[in-house]
């Protein structure tokens, strides 16, 4: 059926709220353009989205309507049903010219709304595979490290004899590093396997032991318009798990760059990405071959979004929302180097968070979500912490990084060079203090 032009111009929003709330760039490139806002989140955030938009000084009062989905995020497909239902009410109110994943859980029902309403997107076969790591692993097995899909209902026959130690064993569609962890033995990895969900499928794979990197890829019609290398440090370096601690952009020229790139490049022709932003992950091994770890098709998470405005000057929002509606996007190579980096803690309350740093004060943004504006400086600015953010509420009680939610304390630096980047990350840990009670 075709919209009659009668109909107000929409595009839909899908994902986490709190993410959206805190990107508004997004809301005002829609608003901008006349189009009516419409926005499909999980059912969780129903209070506080409600609150937001009632607010005509919040950013989120520029939605015009949104709709709540239930399921559980460790299932697979769980919110299909229901963004398909809210969509199609729309479709006979508005005339639906765009939508666009912001997070992760609602990505693949995003791609299929996309397809039906003939609007730019990865495409089907990226859409299913960035949510699916086996998947992922089907379609380019020769970028994969050896790996083992287990279905749900079939640990207890599965033979693991083929598994080489230490293996990372990990939930195949969740995300922010939840339930991946290391294993060193046959005995580890079935303790491990019996502790998820009966219905969760699980990946088993061959860690890879090095470096790791993202890349950030903007690609319209098939074709990579910009694509960037981020360094990233993980709890892997001293844990078993796998929560992301320092995203570097871009990264230090290491010598892999391009042999990243080049895999990352393989990677978006093997999956017909077509239109959006991709965000992949890879491990560099000691034979130096980069290894792919996931991809997603939606906006990269954590402060990324931040540390690409400081690093270029531009923000990346923007031309996000032009791939989505299928205008013409472009995007600058950075000019400086940016770093977003999480503080470990110590177990207990958070009490306070201490920042002896002139003219800078932390920012509490745990019981709001909201994020404050971190603007970029100039080129040739001497080296500058930008902001420092307390993700968790006083009272809080921090225990062990198991996923990213557990982080309580990140900070945002820029300079013009990596050097420059290291010595300031050193000053600012020292002068930033998390003050726990212990119980």
């Amino acid at each position: 059926m075709t919209p009659s032009a009668d109909l107000p111009g929409a595009v839909i929003l899908t994902g986490s709220f709190p993410v959206i709330r805190r990107n508004p760039l997004y809301l005002d490139e829609l608003t901008g353009r006349g189009l009516r806002i419409l926005v499909i989140t999980a059912e969780a955030y129903r209070d506080q989205a409600s609150a937001a938009m009632a607010a005509p000084d919040n950013p989120a009062s520029q939605i015009t309507e949104i709709a709540y989905v239930t399921g559980d995020f460790t299932v697979q497909g769980a919110f299909l049903a229901g963004a398909v239902a809210h969509a199609t009410a729309w479709r006979a109110k508005y005339r639906l010219v765009g939508a666009y994943a912001v997070g992760d859980y609602l990505a693949e029902p995003t791609g299929l709304l996309c397809d039906a309403l003939g609007v730019p997107s990865p495409g089907l076969r990226a859409s299913r595979a960035c949510r699916s790591k086996y998947l992922q692993r089907w379609y380019v097995p020769e970028l994969s490290p050896p790996s083992l899909t287990i279905p749900a209902g079939e640990r207890g026959s599965t033979d693991l004899s083929g598994v080489t130690y230490p293996a990372v064993v990990k939930p195949a569609a969740r995300a922010s590093s939840s339930g991946v962890e290391t294993v060193r033995d046959e005995a580890e990895l079935r303790e491990r396997l019996a502790g998820y969900p009966d219905h969760e499928v699980v990946l088993v794979e061959q860690k890879v032991i090095g470096p790791e990197y993202s890349v950030e890829s903007l690609v319209q019609h098939g074709e990579i318009i910009f694509a960037s290398v981020t360094g990233k440090e993980t709890t892997d370096s001293h844990a078993r798990t796998f929560v992301e601690l320092a995203h570097s952009v871009p990264t230090a020229d290491d010598g892999v760059r391009e042999r990243v790139l080049a895999a990352n490049r393989d990677l978006l022709t093997a999956l017909a990405f077509a239109d959006g932003i991709a965000h992949s992950e890879w491990r560099v091994g000691q034979d130096g071959t980069p290894r792919l770890m996931e991809i997603a098709g939606r906006t990269p998470g954590d402060g990324l979004l931040v540390l690409y405005h400081l690093a270029t000057g531009a923000p990346l929002e923007p031309e996000i929302i032009r791939i989505a509606l299928g205008e013409t996007a472009s995007y600058p190579r950075p000019s400086r180097y940016a770093r977003q980096v999480y503080l470990e803690h110590e177990p207990g309350e958070l009490a306070d968070v201490i920042v002896d740093w002139p003219g800078l004060a932390p920012v509490w943004i745990g019981s709001s979500g909201v994020w404050p504006d971190i603007l970029p400086g100039a080129p040739d600015d001497a080296p500058t912490l930008r902001a420092v953010l307390v993700h968790q509420s006083r009272g809080t009680e921090l225990g062990p990084l198991t996923s990213s939610d557990d982080r309580s304390v990140s900070f945002f630096i820029d300079a013009a060079t990596p050097g420059e980047l290291d010595e300031l990350e050193k000053q600012v840990r020292a002068a930033v203090t998390i003050e726990v009670t212990a119980r």
